[in-house]
């Protein structure tokens, strides 16, 4: 087996790996760097020679593992596309959009590259996927298969979002497993992972919260009560609560605890407001309650919560009401996003609430303010003055990505003989590989650079 990692920046960014088994080439996810603009936030796809990919294999449907697909499939047009049946459902709405993001950036920031990929492409591109269920083994023709001398994938529920899979590839005795973005802990909706225990020779594993220590007396049901306290306090005081979120995973999330809070009488009906991107992944997880990996399945969460849906246009003139809450995308408060927008309104007002409930990538808006004091200078858009901070702002842990030490713990349960270690900042990266160089003697632990080849045999 050879590996190289075709991610083009470190980081959380294009995820996109070239894995070569038994004479086959096989791509495992194909992101696009949500940080980026232009042909930048793809993957280093020029390294691979056209024609050449026997298999793409898509993990979940973030725009940092699917917001490539287009172009990749374009180069290889005979090229089958692997994933679960609700991936394939949530990637064309996302791809869809991402269409119209990049159509509408060509005219802000003048990339004439822009758009990378056409509605038209997108529906070419759906035409190679071919839909798999959990714990199928097959072969790169998409037939069930159990043959030594076939070239074999397996997926593993991940419990990240819905239809998110980690995949199990082996050949002639070796195995390589792909955890993609992981979970093992249950979220509201989402159970947790159900990995393999054992049997894996090399494993490429995500890094994400590698920087971050998880306190001894943290537990999920605690940090719910944290948060259904605070929100409960600041609507109950006539205030108004903001809570940046990804219009995948983290909404559904949210509306979830909400749920859970109303039907404890904590918040009442108040009015809640999401983006219409975040209505159609939802509605998405609604379909498949009752046939997906998941905990309340009889949960319709836009019967349930009955949320106000704001538009791009409408949140540009609106003035948030009091007593209730805004759960809007995206969660890195992105420039020109909803959630962006409405918080160049909020966070110089002392009587607003600013939660966060996820992951922040360093160099983010939101990232801005959980670092900022009281008081200081805020720029959330080039193209505005900053604004001193002055909201209440707060960090609740819902993270989708397993904390680090539960992590390390699997990979020191499989004890592969090589670890690849992706999907982290810098940081977080260090961390794990000094934790693994601790416990696992004798076990290789790569940070692999982008582009280059590493032979894992």
């Amino acid at each position: 087996m050879e590996f190289v990692n075709l991610t083009r920046h470190l980081g959380i960014a294009s995820n996109c790996y070239w894995l070569r088994v038994g004479g086959k080439n096989i791509i495992l996810d194909a992101g696009a760097d949500p940080k980026i603009d232009g042909l930048g936030a793809t993957p280093q796809l020029a390294s691979l020679p056209e024609g050449c990919v026997d298999a793409i294999i898509i993990t979940h449907a973030h725009q940092d593992h699917i917001g490539s697909l287009p172009v990749l499939t374009r180069r290889e047009p005979q090229c089958p596309v692997f994933m679960t049946s609700e991936t394939a459902t949530i990637a064309d709405i996302m791809l869809h959009n991402s269409v119209n993001v990049m159509t509408r950036q060509r005219d802000e920031l003048n990339l004439m590259e822009y758009p990378l990929y056409t509605h038209r492409g997108v529906d070419l591109c759906r035409q190679a996927w071919v839909l798999c269920r959990l714990r199928e083994r097959r072969n790169l023709a998409g037939e069930l298969s159990e043959l030594e001398s076939d070239v074999t994938f397996e997926f593993y529920h991940s419990g990240h979002i819905l239809g998110s899979v980690g995949v199990l590839i082996r050949h002639a005795g070796k195995s390589f497993f792909y955890t993609g973005d992981v979970n093992f802990e249950s979220q509201t909706i989402m159970m947790g992972a159900d990995f393999p225990e054992g049997g894996v020779d090399y494993l490429l594993m995500e890094t994400t919260r590698g920087d971050s220590p998880t306190p001894v007396v943290f537990s999920r049901a605690n940090e719910e009560e944290r948060f259904s306290r605070a929100v409960s306090t600041a609507i109950a005081n006539g205030g108004t609560v903001t809570i940046p979120v990804f219009a995948l995973g983290k909404t559904q999330e949210v509306l979830a605890l909400l749920w859970k809070m109303r039907l404890r009488g904590e918040i009442g009906n108040i009015p809640i407001y999401i983006g219409g991107l975040s209505v159609k992944v939802t509605m998405v997880y609604d379909a498949t309650a009752s046939t997906s990996v998941r905990n309340h399945p009889e949960l319709q969460l836009l019967q349930e919560m009955a949320p106000y849906v704001l538009s791009g246009r409408e949140i540009e003139s609106v003035q948030p009401r009091k007593r209730a809450i805004y759960a809007l995308s995206s969660g890195m408060m992105t420039e020109h996003t909803l959630s962006n927008i409405l918080a160049r309104k909020i966070i110089g007002d002392s009587s607003q609430h600013l939660f966060f409930v996820g992951y922040s990538d360093p160099d983010s808006p939101s990232a801005s303010i959980r670092k900022a004091s009281p008081g200081d200078e805020i720029i959330l858009d080039k193209n505005h003055p900053a604004i001193p901070l002055q909201c209440d702002v707060r960090e609740f842990s819902f993270s989708a990505h397993t904390n680090r030490e539960t992590l390390r713990n699997y990979a020191i349960l499989l004890r592969p003989s090589k670890v690849l270690l992706v999907h982290g900042d810098r940081p977080a990266l260090d961390w794990f590989q000094l934790a693994l160089f601790r416990e696992l003697r004798g076990t290789e632990v790569i940070v692999p650079e982008s582009g280059r080849n590493y032979s894992l045999e």
